[in-house]
């Protein structure tokens, strides 16, 4: 049995989630945008007084390592290496794309072959997206794009996509296809994140305490080709 301390700081939402085989034992949520800063640190204390008053053994902390905001992957990483570095526990690190899909997979009723594009924000008609199928398998590698009418032609083509995260409210309105499907109110947190740190604990995935760094949206932008979009 693997209980691990869950860190999501990658948007406006902050939260802290502890979970044990699939089930929650301990979380907090706060969706007001800018406290990640004044509140983690409470948050994770909670949760480490609650640990300590049932003699729980933690195993892993894991946290969202982005893409998202700067100031937000920031503070929750370093939160999340002093915790594994002091407590000499496993790093797991959570793509927050997959973890968008992960959360529609879970708060919605959907068919087994639609794709999923979860979307981060970035400046203007920018997002950082990718495809994933229900699998978690990417269609699409992780990667920024210049969302128009023209965006996701190809597979929408052959399948249902769903658009979900903060970046899909802009491509609501230019991405017109019958097979295009948005989903709003989906946000990163801490709750859906347990399924994927059980999954990375479980094949002994970890990250490098030392090494690990976020998923900045700027330096993505400066580094991945903004048109790479299934081969194109």
């Amino acid at each position: 049995m693997a209980n691990i301390l869950n860190i999501e700081t990658s948007t406006e939402v902050c939260s802290v989630a502890l979970g044990s085989e699939g089930q929650v034992l301990e979380h907090h949520e706060n969706y007001d945008g800018q406290t990640h800063a004044t509140l983690l640190s409470a948050y994770v204390s909670d949760v480490l007084k609650y640990v300590r008053s049932r003699e729980i053994k933690l195993d892993a902390v894991a946290v969202s390592i982005g893409p998202g905001s700067y100031t937000g992957l920031r503070i929750g990483l370093s939160e999340a290496k002093g915790l594994a570095f002091g407590m000499n526990i496993p790093l797991i690190v959570v793509n927050t794309l997959q973890l968008l899909t992960v959360s529609t997979m879970f708060n919605q009723f959907i068919d087994d072959d639609v794709l999923y594009a979860p979307m981060i924000d970035a400046r203007r008609m920018e997002v950082y997206t990718a495809i994933y199928n229900p699998a978690l398998e990417a269609v699409m590698e992780p990667q920024p794009l210049i969302i128009d009418s023209d965006s996701y032609a190809d597979v929408l083509q052959r399948h249902m996509v769903v658009f979900m995260g903060n970046g899909s409210d802009k491509a609501r309105d230019v991405i017109r296809h019958p097979n295009a499907r948005f989903i709003g109110g989906i946000k990163p947190v801490a709750l859906d994140m347990i399924a994927l740190s059980e999954r990375a604990y479980r094949r002994q995935d970890f990250a490098d305490v030392a090494y690990a760094t976020p998923l900045y949206l700027k330096e993505f932008q400066a580094t991945v080709p903004r048109n790479k979009v299934l081969g194109q």
